[in-house]
């Protein structure tokens, strides 16, 4: 009986140990991979680019210059001198005396004298205030007491003498663009020395005439004796 015991559980262990490995303790049993979630697919909506058409900047026309045609300037005339009425009962000549221009080549005590014909030179005051002598016939056209001055850079100037009897003058013709512009007289009789500028715009060959004819009666008076301007 007691072997029958032992004979089982000998047969016992034996079949025991014949069965499958138990699986190891490290060895995790095989995941169960889940089918993943698909989601839904998103309603794709497509997309449109609105082009608007692309408009080019406005050329604004740039506007063509204007040629202004070139104009040369020119000086505005003082307006002519007024000149006194002629007296009706006026001898045939009046004299214009004054203070020589050149005091310090005169001698003292004397002033200039020159005569006129009132007809055609009246006595009158230039626009600078001094004392001249005016033309009837030609506007413009001025006998004004005169000295040395300085000339601006466009002024040429063309020198001559000038004998009368007894009366010399030193001549400066003065041109502005090859123009005749005025003339000045420097001169005496050794015994006052003075200086006059003869002006004009038109008729400048009849005005230095006429002027001429007045300068050429240049005399030194004693200044008791002048006769004082108007």
């Amino acid at each position: 009986m007691f072997r029958r015991i032992v004979f089982v559980i000998t047969l016992t262990i034996l079949i025991s140990s014949c069965g499958g490995a138990a699986p190891a303790a490290t060895e995790a049993p095989a995941a169960t991979e889940a089918p993943a979630a698909t989601e839904p697919p998103a309603t794709e909506f497509p997309l449109v680019v609105e082009s608007s058409p692309t408009s080019e900047p406005a050329q604004t026309p740039t506007p063509e210059p204007t040629l202004t045609p070139s104009t040369t300037p020119t000086d505005t005339p003082l307006p002519p001198l007024e000149l006194p009425t002629e007296s009706s009962n006026a001898p045939a000549k009046l004299a214009w005396d004054g203070t020589p221009t050149y005091l310090g080549d005169s001698q003292p005590g004397f002033s200039f004298r020159v005569t006129y014909d009132p007809e055609v030179w009246a006595q009158t005051n230039d626009q600078f205030g001094f004392p001249a002598l005016g033309h009837r016939g030609i506007e413009y056209c001025v006998i004004a007491v005169t000295s040395g001055r300085g000339l601006p850079q466009n002024i040429t100037v063309e020198h001559d003498i000038l004998y009368l009897d007894s009366v010399f003058y030193d001549v400066s013709i003065a041109y502005e663009n090859g123009i005749k512009k005025f003339v000045t007289y420097n001169g005496g009789d050794k015994i006052v020395f003075t200086g006059f500028e003869v002006s004009f715009q038109d008729q400048s060959d009849q005005c230095l005439a006429d002027a001429v004819t007045v300068l050429s009666t240049l005399q030194s008076v004693p200044a008791s004796q002048a006769t004082p301007s108007p």
